[in-house]
């Protein structure tokens, strides 16, 4: 039996969105104090990007208008990954644990990739 969808709180993508700021967070804690509003700051917002955009295009109520919000929160997750991906080649943070966070993310984009094509103009 499928969950119904009540609100955008409902949808495993937004859960795992926010999993995945918390993660961030958590991850950026740990970076030189340097990077405060260099790669942090870009790095929270990307994340926080993803499951806003998600929110806000559910709350539309139109289905072009909520594909299109999911497609930026598509491409907040491509920022991310490039963030996370420069993050990993700095010798300063090259000791640090990455994994949750590229799971998570993995699995948020794949979900992303999988609605918005589901939610194809003539599907």
């Amino acid at each position: 039996m499928e969950k119904i969808i009540h609100t955008y709180k409902d949808l495993i993508v937004w859960q795992k969105a926010m999993d995945l700021v918390v993660n961030v967070y958590i991850l950026t804690e740990k970076f030189p104090r340097e990077e405060l509003y260099g790669l942090i700051s870009q790095m929270r917002r990307s994340a926080v990007s993803i499951p806003s955009n998600i929110t806000e295009g559910r709350l539309r109520g139109h289905r072009k208008e909520y594909r299109q919000f999911l497609r930026n929160a598509h491409g907040s997750g491509g920022e991310l990954e490039t963030q996370i991906e420069i993050s990993k080649r700095l010798p300063k943070m090259k000791d640090l644990d990455f994994q949750r966070v590229d799971n998570l993310l993995e699995e948020v984009m794949k979900m992303l990739n999988k609605i918005i094509s589901n939610l194809k103009p003539n599907s």
